[in-house]
């Protein structure tokens, strides 16, 4: 099997103990990724890191990133580069990182005889997988962009699989597909949205990147009970880009574009809220800060001196409210300076948000889950389903 189009990236995931079903393994030695890669790629620039640059097939790069366990950007922008010579400011579709990619795959439980659901077509090379494991008629894929799907579609055929592929809004599934065994989404939620819950048949698995604003994107499997509701635990990282629904009115906006330190509607005041709070980094902390806070995001800005002090700005990014707030942190201090505007207390729910975790016993995201009802409401909760983290 050395001659397999997936040989060289089956060996190596497969040396690195990624791969623990046969199954899978078979599907990558079958599927190469590199014919589903365009011509042409972007990357993350070291001269000017707001933006990526483009790489084309000539560059002697593009073969080794390709065969290699590397995410791709496959499109800025929304397909319209905001940059000169083609230089983009937003990553909005990719090729996953392989490792991740199987991952997830695994994480579903697919078994043979069952039926998939795919949000994001992207490449097709996910897609391409599914169907080499499961066969073309049990993978239905979604993608919204016009674009993206037609050259999936062109890239799937050459291969010689031909899924049911729809273009459209995925947050709305495939009704006329469903129910299916398994639902994945390749595109990162805020909230899961209720058709793929309502879609998949009970005791069936919705596997999903889950992110809030703050918290880095964590991989999300949930099986579906038989009272309609999903739940199940974070799995791990996984750093995806949001569905375009659920993205920020400006998603590659900077902390100064939601705050305005000279808006004359700015209140001064105090808090008890330690401003290092928000500047904790553990995972679970943000998980539970994503959740409680909705849209929360921070900026941190260090004394330059050695007096350990900080400014420290909170800002929602997320609901559109305006609220933005900053803390002036000195040590030794239990009350700091604030300034804040617009209608959210942004330092009161931190400080509510830290002493739901603190008294959980400040777990980590393997101790953390998340419940869907059936309308799409979601509880996030410690442990077990029942031990529901709220204020």
């Amino acid at each position: 099997m050395t001659g397999a189009p997936g040989a060289e990236l089956a060996r190596e995931l497969t040396a690195r103990g990624v791969i623990t079903d046969p199954a899978w393994h078979r599907a990558l030695l079958a599927v190469g990724r590199g014919p589903f890669v365009p011509d042409t790629v972007w990357v993350g620039s070291k001269e000017h890191p707001d933006w990526n640059v483009p790489v084309t097939r000539e560059d002697p790069d593009y073969a080794r990133w390709v065969d290699s366990d590397f995410a791709l950007v496959t499109q800025v922008d929304d397909g319209v580069p905001a940059g000169g010579e083609g230089w983009g400011r937003l990553p909005t579709s990719s090729v996953s990182q392989p490792s991740l990619v199987v991952a997830m795959l695994q994480a579903t439980g697919a078994e043979d005889g069952d039926t998939v659901l795919e949000i994001g077509t992207g490449t097709g090379w996910n897609t391409a997988l599914l169907a080499a494991r499961l066969g073309d008629g049990a993978v239905t894929s979604v993608e919204v962009d016009d674009g993206i799907a037609a050259r999936a579609r062109t890239a799937l055929e050459g291969q010689g699989f031909k899924p049911f592929l729809v273009t459209g809004d995925g947050e709305a599934g495939v009704p006329e597909r469903a129910p299916f065994d398994r639902v994945l989404s390749t595109v990162a939620v805020h909230r899961v949205p209720p058709a793929w819950i309502g879609q998949t048949r009970r005791g069936g698995t919705v596997v999903t990147p889950w992110s809030t604003w703050f918290a880095p994107g964590s991989l999300l499997r949930l099986e579906v009970c038989a009272d309609g509701t999903a739940s199940g635990r974070f799995l791990g990282t996984a750093a995806f880009m949001m569905m375009r629904s659920h993205r920020s009115a400006d998603p590659a906006g900077e902390w100064s574009r939601f705050v305005d330190e000279d808006d004359p509607a700015a209140r001064p005041g105090s808090t008890r809220t330690n401003p290092r709070w928000i500047t904790h980094r553990d995972e679970g902390w943000r998980l539970v800060a994503g959740h409680l806070v909705p849209g929360v995001d921070f900026a941190s800005f260090e004394a330059k001196d050695s007096s350990g002090e900080a400014s420290v700005f909170v800002y929602d990014r997320g609901t559109a409210s305006g609220s933005w707030a900053l803390g002036e942190y000195e040590p030794h201090r239990s009350e700091w300076e604030t300034a804040s505007c617009g209608p959210r207390d942004l330092w009161e729910e931190i400080g509510r948000a830290w002493d739901v975790w603190q008294r959980a016993g400040g777990p980590g995201r393997e101790r953390l889950g998340l419940t869907v009802a059936p309308d799409g409401g979601q509880t996030l909760w410690v442990d077990t389903p029942e031990r529901v983290l709220a204020p």
